[in-house]
């Protein structure tokens, strides 16, 4: 079974940083990408960054020059750093990572979510 944790969520001011991280475990073989979603109140689930093994980046319009992605490959671990928050980024912040395992050539799996509360 594979699991996705979270961690880092939390209440900060407009204009604080917070720093995500989700770490992936169990019957792994590959990892092929990981990202970022978040999910507000009334609205659809949208992206906010992904990141390739090899080190490629998307990000969401919203997310550009405040937010980066990273990742430990040998952790099977992402971050995501967020600077510069605004009270429009407080939702419910996903984990999603693509993997492969012994049984399953490619399948996404999601967190349960951590809060990212921005207050004005």
């Amino acid at each position: 079974q594979v699991q996705l944790v979270e961690s880092g969520g939390g209440l900060v001011q407009a204009g604080g940083s917070l720093r995500l991280s989700c770490a992936a475990s169990g019957s792994i073989w590959y990892v092929k990408a990981m990202g970022w979603y978040r999910q507000a109140p009334g609205k659809q689930r949208e992206l906010v960054a992904d990141i390739t093994s090899g080190g490629t980046t998307n990000y969401a319009d919203s997310a550009k020059g405040r937010f980066t992605i990273s990742r430990d490959n040998a952790k099977n671990t992402v971050y995501l750093q967020m600077n510069s928050l605004k009270p429009e980024d407080t939702a419910v912040y996903y984990c999603m990572s693509t993997i492969a395992t012994m049984t399953s050539v490619r399948q996404d799996y999601w967190g349960q979510g951590t809060q990212v509360t921005v207050s004005s």
